[in-house]
């Protein structure tokens, strides 16, 4: 019933956008810049609607979620995995702050990391023709997410102080407030947002529609062998570290295309935990602990997008 919806706003969408596609097209531009530009701005107003949720979701419950989550040591892994979910600007920053202060675990926190999802779910409820891929990595980013984090719990101890003051960087995505009361960032956030997140699918997408077909790039992540099978995760899941938004949405637009599979897609947006990591670089004291966190979130994204290599979903 929703896809049926989805796919009927999206015959809607592309009948508005018909004389700005026949504009683009009288400019006689090689096929690959055409398609670009008509796909990635089909998905602005899905975008902009999206991101609006988002942002309403954020200014009502996020101060809630934070709370319940810090006073709930037992069910941090479960209630930071369902709250990481749902895609929100800042979550993994306010969670590496959270941990450095000692207010949550190290499980609720490499829990929140494996399931931001950053804009990946964004991007695909932008494409109608694709939001069926978003329970799969709905579900397979819960599952993960909270197994892992009760297990690091049950293995590492994290020593917690109550009742600690932690500051909260300011910033997030987009450089805008994490924690504002400003009700105008009800639509200038999602506004800035998806300007952001339709440049950088338009430059993925280019890229993509031009070097796909024939490059190096191509030619491994389509290699069947059980040799790439391994390794193209293992690629993708070391590049989810880089900390940037844009990273989850290249792999997210790869695998609309289908130039990655499933499993490759999910170690990336796996490991890829938006700012979050930069922030506990900067605020953790304990390097060795900074880096314990960041070998768990690698090897748990590239165990868990191999495994997904050989499963069917």
């Amino acid at each position: 019933m929703i896809i049926s919806f989805l796919n009927k706003l999206s015959i809607f969408n592309d009948w508005i956008f018909v004389g700005f596609d026949r504009f683009i097209e009288s400019f006689g531009l090689a096929d690959w810049i055409t398609d670009a530009l008509i796909d990635s701005f089909h998905i602005i107003p899905f975008l902009f609607i999206v991101f609006i949720f988002i942002e309403i979701f954020e200014y009502y419950y996020a101060d809630k979620i934070n709370g319940f989550m810090k006073e709930s040591e037992k069910t941090g892994p479960a209630i930071g995995s369902l709250a990481a979910i749902v895609p929100q600007c800042g979550f993994s920053i306010i969670a590496s702050s959270l941990y450095s202060g000692g207010l949550i675990t190290k499980g609720t926190l490499i829990a929140i990391y494996l399931a931001t999802s950053d804009e990946a779910i964004p991007v695909l409820l932008a494409r109608p023709d694709k939001v069926w891929l978003v329970l799969p990595v709905i579900f397979v980013k819960l599952i993960v997410a909270i197994f892992a984090g009760y297990l690091i719990d049950f293995i590492f101890k994290t020593k917690l102080v109550k009742d600690a003051v932690v500051e909260i960087p300011e910033e997030g995505c987009c450089k805008h407030d994490i924690i504002s009361e400003n009700k105008n960032n009800l639509w200038l956030h999602p506004l800035s947002h998806t300007v952001n997140v339709f440049a950088f699918v338009l430059v993925i997408t280019l890229f993509l529609n031009y070097f796909v077909t024939d490059s190096v790039i191509s030619a491994f992540f389509s290699n069947t062998s059980f040799k790439y099978r391994i390794l193209e995760p293992i690629v993708t899941g070391v590049l989810g570290l880089i900390p940037n938004c844009a990273v989850s949405i290249a792999f997210t637009m790869m695998l609309i295309k289908g130039t990655i599979s499933f499993g490759a897609a999910m170690a990336g947006l796996f490991s890829n935990a938006g700012l979050g990591l930069l922030v506990l670089l900067r605020k953790n004291k304990s390097i060795k602990d900074t880096a314990l966190v960041i070998l768990l979130l690698l090897f748990i994204s590239l165990f868990s997008g191999i495994f997904l290599q050989f499963v069917k979903i």
